[in-house]
């Protein structure tokens, strides 16, 4: 548990309580152990992501008693996370992501899952609009499982989501982007994990930049 704000009317405080089930860390200890690696601290993605967000983007241009969301669309699942003054106020895993759009172009072209994956981030020019179609059909639930969060926590506060930044492997997806700005009607950006981080002169900038909407989370637990 951390205390987020200690100083509201009648003696109240704000207070981030996070939780997980035993047999997930047990699953991720034992896949670690299993490769010869010893964790010494557990960390929550959600909290590992905001953590990186706040340390290369410590002041976004939100107008006062804005929120933002934080969205990082991953193969399998969509963490949601809403700030306020970079404080954490909602936090959401959508059963949704990336492999959803994969399995359905290994549908349609009849593909295996390599060709698939490869198919959603450079699409050729004869299979460009089924691909857009696909995009479009697995965005569509996933902008209104946003917007039922969204709703909810505007519901519950006096602050309005406004601005969504965007990570995971998915978000490289052409068009991705825009789409989800258009359904939402809600400003939509990238972000970069390495913004603040100085890289060592050996590491190749251009191969880490084409990959690096993959490592918010990393560095986030890195950091």
């Amino acid at each position: 548990a951390e205390i987020l704000k200690n100083d509201l009317p009648d003696n109240k405080m704000l207070v981030l309580i996070a939780a997980l089930k035993k047999e997930l860390i047990a699953q991720r200890l034992k896949s670690l152990e299993d490769a010869g690696l010893r964790p010494s601290i557990i960390d929550i993605d959600s909290l590992a992501l905001i953590n990186a967000f706040n340390f290369n983007y410590p002041k976004v241009d939100v107008p006062e008693n804005k929120s933002i969301c934080l969205l990082n669309i991953g193969a399998t699942i969509s963490n949601v996370n809403i700030l306020n003054n970079d404080a954490p106020r909602l936090s959401r895993d959508i059963h949704s992501g990336g492999a959803n759009l994969t399995k359905k172009l290994m549908d349609i072209f009849g593909i295996d899952f390599k060709a698939a994956e490869e198919l959603k981030i450079n699409p050729d020019k004869e299979r460009a609009d089924k691909v857009k179609a696909s995009v479009e059909s697995v965005l569509t639930n996933l902008a209104a499982e946003l917007r039922t969060s969204f709703d909810y926590y505007e519901s519950q506060n006096t602050f309005n989501v406004v601005k969504i930044f965007l990570s995971g492997g998915t978000s490289k997806i052409p068009g991705l982007k825009e789409m989800l700005a258009g359904f939402l009607g809600i400003e939509v950006e990238t972000w970069d994990p390495f913004k603040q981080i100085k890289i060592a002169e050996e590491i190749d900038t251009q191969k880490l930049n084409k990959f690096s909407s993959q490592f918010n989370v990393a560095v986030g637990l890195a950091l």
